[in-house]
């Protein structure tokens, strides 16, 4: 008989006399399990895991159809207004101020990281409208052994119930110490000093957006580590975002269940500042807003607004993108979040060489995307 049957074995003469008293029976050290109660247990735990699998899908669903009805209800801006909000830039704030101090060595755990970590900090902190500015350390192991990153998220209102998140990397790629000095000005120093110029441009309006109680406000990250250490790879590389993403998951986050999905829409900036950029949409689930930034061009081309702009259509083109490609946006895509990719493609020329410095630049270019961009927040959040 297997070990753990139910019943006695049947006795053998031989064994035992058949006249000898039967042992005496082994007490039970625990109760017999009952098998209603388990029954009940088993039913109320899968009634719960039901009830938040369908309240998790409705809010999903909600989700959806709230992006979907705000994409409908966003308007263009009047003209004077739309003007207003393209005066507000400063392209010499924006080149002196805010990009400048990005252009040294920044690569992860370097000094020049944390220096650049720093302004970054200082400048959101400086701002009237009180930006809640959060700092995410964190080491993480890498091909040359643990290095310490650092992610900067600064969210204006964090109180809002839902994000327009706009997002760059700060560091830069480490190349061997005998190679040229690398300082990646388009990447991505102009993305972050985009960023901060359209914060520092837009600061009274964004107050004004914050006071009310805006159901949306602006978010802005500046991810660590998106550069491989080594050689790209799923574990080398997006370092920064990847932390982040996971961290944002896990973060409870009112009315909705986390953080991550809190964002609205995820806007990655990368590889900008070269001449003639083209730009792509990645994503079919948020063409729509890549078919605003193309008409905002065209709109301000023909308000006479950008410089260096014979054609009305230069940066935002239709069809296919040359091919996917892989940056910052990957974490949170695949966590559901609506992303648009604002990316040059092709790379430009200097992509990953020495020659990626601000003599290469293309200022024009720089302060037409940041009237776009400016145009773009103003029409979004209502401002």
């Amino acid at each position: 008989m297997r070990s753990g049957g139910r019943g006695r074995p049947r006795l053998r003469l031989g064994d035992r006399g058949l006249l000898e008293p039967p042992s005496p029976r082994k007490r039970r050290l625990l109760p017999r399990v009952q098998p209603l109660p388990l029954l009940l247990l088993a039913l109320a735990v899968g009634t719960a895991l039901l009830i938040f699998w369908g309240g998790w899908r409705r809010w999903n669903e909600e989700l959806a159809r709230g992006r979907e009805h705000r994409a409908q209800l966003i308007g263009s801006l009047p003209e004077a207004k739309l003007r207003m909000v393209v005066g507000q830039l400063d392209p010499q704030r924006l080149w002196g101020t805010f990009l400048r101090p990005l252009l040294i060595v920044r690569t992860p755990g370097s000094p020049g990281n944390l220096q650049v970590r720093k302004f970054l900090e200082a400048t959101l902190r400086a701002l009237t409208a009180g930006w809640h500015v959060e700092l995410d350390p964190f080491t993480a192991s890498t091909p040359l052994g643990p290095v310490d990153f650092g992610n900067v998220v600064a969210t204006l209102d964090p109180g809002a119930s839902r994000h327009l998140t706009l997002a760059c990397h700060y560091d830069s790629k480490l190349f061997p110490p005998e190679s040229a000095t690398f300082v990646g000005a388009t990447d991505s120093a102009v993305p972050c000093a985009l960023l901060l110029e359209l914060a520092q441009a837009l600061d009274l309006m964004l107050s004004k957006a914050k006071q009310q109680a805006a159901p949306v406000t602006l978010q802005l990250l500046f991810l660590d580590g998106e550069e491989a250490l080594k050689e790209w790879g799923p574990k080398d590389s997006l370092y920064g975002s990847r932390h982040l993403a996971q961290l944002m998951e896990a973060i409870p986050h009112s009315p909705g269940p986390t953080r991550i999905q809190a964002i609205e829409l995820f806007v990655l900036l990368d590889l900008l500042g070269a001449p003639n950029p083209t730009f792509y949409s990645h994503f079919p689930q948020t063409i729509r807003w890549f078919h605003r930034l193309r008409s905002i061009e065209k709109r301000l081309h023909r308000l006479n607004l950008l410089q260096s702009h014979p054609q009305e259509v230069m940066y935002f083109q239709p069809g296919e993108p040359p091919g996917s490609v892989e940056d910052d946006h990957i974490p949170f895509l695949r966590r559901g979040v609506p992303v648009v990719h604002l990316i040059a493609t092709p790379f430009p020329p200097v992509w990953h060489t020495p020659a990626d410095t601000e003599a290469n630049l293309h200022p024009p270019t720089v302060h037409n995307l940041s009237r776009i961009l400016a145009v773009f927040l103003a029409e979004y959040l209502g401002l």
